[in-house]
This record gives structure tokens, C-alpha cells and sequence, in this order.
């Protein structure tokens, strides 16, 4: 179970300052109302509590509040003594003159304008009965007067809580706006990251898993002399890395966002290539490498290089063994060009891992940099063609200008 929400500090300020008010004027309407207007104490004791209670009462109860003020509002001007003395104003007297203020700028301000506004009619058009029913109780110019002041002190206390509630609706939207921004922004930055996590993990770790399962399963065929015990560990190995590979695949899925593009971690670069394809020709492969590149070349791009010649000759390992794979690197004075062609393999391919990541994970390499990617059959082999700006700035720094 959750803890209750505390109220901001403004908020609690301002209701201690309404509970502040409330509590003076009641305990100066009481003595006023019984000294100077002659009024049974117990009466005013019960009006001047309906009275001054009903702002405190609009912050939750805002139709409840506006029938209690109306009906005490009626009633207090009608219980005064006729033998007051007549210098006192009437129907509304000082201090529920500023209670009425009070109770329409709390209602107007938190409630809107259309209770605001029944609230301030309500209370001029009970107290004009006064009047009406109680003649003798003050002079008609003495009475209009009265009722002027009040009615021009509660309008304009109207139109300021018309004011004010504008002004706490639009803060109210905006922190609204603020925290579903933040909140937004914070899906996007977990998101990134999970889609970048899942594209380094599989360049890395699956491209690893899958040298170690061709590895074990081509061991029979590089090394014949191997025992029988050997080649069943072999085996169980080359099983084992599979069911990795699978379970790799699932996380994958699970990692991955369609709506966001990842970041790039800096790693490997065009220099760690040679290394690279000496790994991949353990496992049996016959590569041949051309790499011509000189100059300078951002460390942005030389990761995407080097990432996609990793997953181009993993896809080419597993989709096509013993195939014959040429790597060129090449470079001019504007562009870094990779392309990567696998021959048709002398042997059955497996078919588990077409539905992977790495064509994706390469397009999104090449993408950020503003290059471009191409991947598919060339005649009975695979081609796999990029294009990536020499000078391409990181994607960190250039999502942040």
C-alpha cells in the first residue's frame, strides 16, 4: 500500500493561510455579531461556524459549501435585534462581507468560473430579500449602499479567482507536460540502451559462438586423426553452442526495440581486421583479404567497419561453409568501402540462424554514420556492400547538438 501524497509546500502554506483567516474572522464575528447587532450568542455561534466553514468546506465539497453559505447568508441578516443600534452595516456586516470575499475567490479559484459565478449570485440575491422582509431593520439608502460595496468587493474578488485559476491550470499543465516529457525521455534513453546493448552482444559474444560451434563442428574434417571420444566432445560442444546461439537469439528479441536506433561503444577498429579474419580462418574458412586504407579515419567509423566485416564473415561462416570469402577494405578521399562475398558453399548450409540480427545491426551501423548498406545474392554467393563517411561524427555527440 502505497503512502499517502503529501501536499506540495505552497499548497500547504496556502491552506494554513485560509484556515488562519477563517478561524480570526470567526472570532471576531461572534462578539460583533452578539455585542452590536443583538443576536442570540447560540445563533451566532452556528451561523458564524456555517459561514466561515463553508470555504474550508469548498476544498472538497464544492455544491455542499455553496448550500451552506447561501442558506447561513439568508439567515444571519433576518436574526438581528430591532433594537441595534442602526450605524452598524446591514444586511452584511464587515466581517461576513470578508467571508463572502473569501468564499468566492476559493471556489472561483479551484473550482472554475461557472460555480465561482452561482456562488457570488447566490449570496446577492439571498441578502436582497433582506431587505424585503425586514424594512424597518435599516434605511433603503443605508441598505443599497450595503449591498453595493458587497456586490463590487465580491465581483472583483470573482474576477481575480478567475485569474488565479487560469494561472494554476496552466501550472498544472505544464507540470504535466514536464513529467510525461521526463517520463518519455526516460523510455527513450532504457530503450537505446537495451537495443544497443543487444547489437554489441550479438556483434561480440554471438559472432564468438558462432566460431566456437563451426569450429567444433568442422574439428572431424581438419584434424581426422581424432578419436572417436574426441569428436562425440566435439559434437556436444558444437551442440552446446547452438542452443547458446538460440538462447542468444531469444534475448535478442526481447532486447530489441523497432522505434529506436542505438548508440555506438568503441571497441575495435579498421587495424584489428587482419586479426579478425586470421580468428575466422581457424574455423576453416578460406579468406582472402584486400584491405587498402590510409589517411585518417574517425573512430566512429572505423567501429562500424569493423563491426560489419565481423558480422558479414560470421553470416558467411554459418550460412556457408567452406565457401570461399573475399574482403575488400578499401578507401578514397570521402568514404571507407566494405565488401564482403561469400562464393556458394561446397556444403549444406544451416538455415536456424537466417532469422538473426546482424543484417539489422549492420544497417543501423551504417545508418547512423549517414553511409549505406546493401546485402543479398550475387549470382549463386552473397555480397555484402557499405559505404561509410571517413570523417562520420560519433552519434553521442552529434545526437547532442
Amino acid at each position: 500500500m502505497s503512502a499517502p501524497r503529501r501536499p506540495r509546500p505552497g499548497r500547504r502554506f496556502a491552506l494554513w493561510s485560509l484556515g488562519s483567516i477563517l478561524v480570526a474572522l470567526y472570532a471576531i464575528m461572534v462578539p460583533i455579531h452578539t455585542a452590536l447587532y443583538g443576536v442570540n450568542v447560540l445563533v451566532v455561534f452556528l451561523v458564524g461556524a456555517a459561514l466561515t466553514g463553508a470555504p474550508a468546506l469548498a476544498l472538497r465539497y464544492p455544491r455542499t459549501s455553496i448550500a451552506v453559505f447561501t442558506v447561513a447568508a439568508f439567515t444571519q441578516p433576518l436574526v438581528v435585534s430591532p433594537d441595534r443600534d442602526r450605524f452598524w452595516p446591514w444586511p452584511w456586516s464587515v466581517p461576513t462581507l470578508i467571508v463572502f470575499v473569501v468564499f468566492v475567490l476559493t471556489i472561483t479559484m479551484l473550482h472554475g468560473w461557472r460555480r465561482g459565478s452561482l456562488a457570488l449570485l447566490l449570496g446577492l440575491m439571498v441578502t436582497l430579500a433582506s431587505p424585503l422582509l425586514l424594512p424597518e431593520a435599516a434605511s433603503a439608502n443605508a441598505a443599497g449602499a450595503d449591498l453595493i460595496v458587497v456586490a463590487s468587493l465580491a465581483t472583483a474578488a470573482f474576477i481575480v479567482g478567475v485569474l488565479l485559476a487560469g494561472r494554476i491550470q496552466l501550472g498544472a499543465e505544464l507540470t504535466r507536460e514536464r513529467e510525461n516529457a521526463a517520463a518519455e525521455q526516460s523510455r527513450r534513453e532504457l530503450a537505446e540502451e537495451r537495443t544497443r546493448i543487444a547489437r554489441e552482444l550479438h556483434d561480440v559474444v554471438a559472432h564468438s559462438m558462432s566460431l566456437i560451434q563451426v569450429q567444433a563442428s568442422t574439428a572431424r574434417y581438419r584434424a581426422p586423426e581424432l578419436s572417436d571420444e574426441a569428436v562425440a566432445e566435439f559434437e556436444s560442444i558444437a551442440a552446446s553452442a547452438r542452443g547458446a546461439l538460440t538462447e542468444m537469439r531469444r534475448i535478442l528479441g526481447v532486447l530489441r526495440t523497432e522505434d529506436q536506433t542505438a548508440e555506438l561503444a568503441p571497441q575495435r577498429g579498421i587495424g584489428d581486421i587482419p586479426a579478425l579474419v586470421e580468428t575466422t580462418r581457424h574455423a576453416g574458412a578460406s579468406i582472402a583479404l584486400n584491405q587498402i586504407v590510409s589517411g585518417d579515419v574517425s573512430t566512429a567509423s572505423q567501429i562500424a567497419i569493423y563491426r560489419i566485416v565481423q558480422e558479414s564473415l560470421s553470416n558467411a561462416v554459418r550460412h556457408a561453409p567452406s565457401s570461399a570469402i573475399d574482403v575488400n577494405v578499401t578507401a578514397d578521399a570521402e568514404d571507407v568501402s566494405v565488401v564482403v562475398r561469400n562464393s556458394p558453399a561446397s556444403t549444406a548450409a544451416s538455415t536456424s540462424d537466417a532469422a538473426g540480427h546482424g543484417l539489422r545491426g549492420m544497417n543501423e551501423r551504417a545508418t547512423l554514420l549517414d553511409g549505406e548498406l546493401n546485402a543479398g545474392p550475387d549470382g549463386d554467393g552473397w555480397t555484402v556492400a557499405a559505404r561509410i563517411p571517413r570523417h562520420a561524427a560519433d552519434p553521442l555527440r552529434k545526437g547532442t547538438m
